[in-house]
């Protein structure tokens, strides 16, 4: 049996185009795989098990013929369930929209499925992506393949979850205030917040007011996030916020040297408190940043205090997508987010001006850091992953916390639009993973994708994964020259 936790997505595209693996193969072993492991994870929510051999089936039979292999030609992927697959349904986690069938596939999975890969269903998300730990009264509770008594985060849980698994090389996500970071982290995957813009958003019946919510990959390596953005960005009409194509593949870039850089690393960013043994193994992650020649400072500043106005500006942005069907739904939708949609009706002019001051000062503290470097370091989460089924930790270490202080290290970037990404950086005391948080001036992808992918080539814990099943056991991922070639 092929081993997909021990192949990334540019490992299994290699073996397919040079004949040695069919795309049929690897299908059939992914739905083995996800047979196997998903009843104790609840990772994927729905399946098109028929329609996945079918298109394997004809792949294997066109490479076959001499048809040119796709960059993805035959890889697996699952779809975040807050985005439409022609044919399936789009639940959103909502009792309400259970029978949401999507007519046409979003502008990102269309591409994807365009590179040559497969979709083989649905993942499964919070709803509405409303938390950091994925449960939904419709699908019900995602758990971590490191333990199943722990979340694998949110709201891009299940995508993590799954990648984590071994189900599927890599799925989509997207972040409004850490969806896929915090999963990332908690799951010990890579997870990409790209810039706003960079992929677009779409087709949408409501264009976003207040742009913070991105789209990005989680994946088991950097390389294929790489691989990942260089099929899906560029403009698209459906988006009109969305930037044009980059000049150059973030794949082929991804080794250049970027010089010696001056990073700055904040613990903190001026108000969070960190799990003391998340704090080591991320103080670990940045020390590697001066082993391969660079120059690390500790960056003593203090953010402006945002999380108000992002929590203010996201539940104004989702009222806006929900308040037509609202009243008629609330009954079977999360009593919280209900809560949180009827505060937004009674937004005001003055409410949005003094958020946008701060959201303005943010802007310009950042904009003074990024003169002074060329990335920013944090950890990416103040804690290990949390209870399964809720509520996010109180406090850290005897220390009371706020609610978004479980959440400290993402949300500030989905207002300022800037990239970043968690890279695994260890395992708590717990066995649980930590993740370093990577930082990028706008639209700088490429070295935020540089340098995670110099960080996991240098440490040795980019390759360790839960071992077959969820059982917080762990393994460390056979090198590329150890396996078939």
């Amino acid at each position: 049996m092929i081993s997909l936790m021990d192949m990334d997505a540019l490992e299994l595209v290699s073996l397919i185009r040079t004949g040695k693996l069919s795309p049929l193969e690897v299908m059939e072993t992914t739905l083995e795989r996800i047979d196997a492991v998903n009843p104790l994870i609840n990772a994927f929510v729905s399946l098109r098990r028929e329609e996945a051999i079918q298109e394997a089936k004809e792949m294997t039979a066109s490479l076959a013929s001499g048809a040119a292999a796709g960059p993805l030609a035959g890889i697996p992927i699952g779809v975040k369930d807050l985005e439409d697959v022609k044919g399936m349904v789009t639940s959103f986690g909502s009792i309400p929209y259970r029978n949401n069938i999507a007519e046409h596939d979003s502008v990102q999975v269309a591409r994807l499925k365009s590179a040559g890969a497969i979709v083989v269903g649905k993942t499964n998300t919070p709803e509405f992506g409303f938390t950091g730990f994925t449960k939904n009264r419709l699908h019900g509770v995602t758990r971590n393949p490191w333990n199943t008594d722990r979340t694998p985060g949110g709201s891009s849980g299940g995508s993590a979850a799954a990648v984590a698994a071994g189900m599927v090389p890599m799925a989509t996500g997207s972040d409004a205030g850490g969806s896929i970071r915090i999963p990332a982290s908690y799951s010990g995957c890579f997870g990409l917040k790209t810039s706003f813009g960079r992929i677009p958003l779409g087709p949408s019946p409501f264009l976003q007011m207040y742009r913070v919510w991105t789209l990005g990959p989680l994946t088991r390596t950097v390389r294929d996030a790489a691989l990942y953005l260089d099929c899906v960005s560029g403009y698209h009409p459906s988006d009109p916020d969305s930037l044009p194509s980059p000049p150059v593949s973030f794949l082929k870039t991804l080794d250049q040297s970027s010089g010696k850089l001056r990073i700055a690393f904040s613990p903190n960013l001026g108000y969070a408190r960190v799990q003391k043994d998340v704090m080591e193994r991320v103080e670990e992650g940045v020390r590697c940043f001066e082993d391969i020649g660079h120059r690390v400072e500790l960056w003593k500043g203090a953010f402006p205090d945002v999380g108000n106005i992002w929590s203010f500006l996201m539940n104004a942005e989702l009222y806006g997508i929900l308040h037509q069907t609202l009243d008629q739904n609330r009954k079977d939708m999360g009593k919280t987010l209900v809560q949180s949609l009827d505060l937004a009706k009674g937004v005001s002019l003055r409410e949005e001006i003094e958020a946008q001051k701060i959201r303005t000062a943010l802007n310009r503290l950042l904009w003074d850091l990024f003169e002074n470097y060329d990335l920013l370091l944090t950890p990416t989460m103040p804690t290990e992953a949390f209870s399964a089924g809720g509520p996010p930790p109180a406090e850290v270490d005897g220390h009371p916390i706020s609610l978004l202080g479980a959440v400290a290290f993402t949300y500030p970037f989905n207002l300022s639009g800037h990239p970043a990404a968690s890279v695994p950086t260890g395992l708590t005391k717990n066995g649980l993973p930590a993740g370093l948080q990577i930082i990028g001036p706008r639209h700088r992808e490429d070295l935020v994708l540089q340098m995670a992918h110099a960080f996991e080539q240098s440490k040795p814990w980019n390759d360790l994964w839960p071992l077959n099943s969820p059982t917080g056991v762990s393994h460390r991922r056979a090198r590329t020259d150890d396996r078939r070639s």
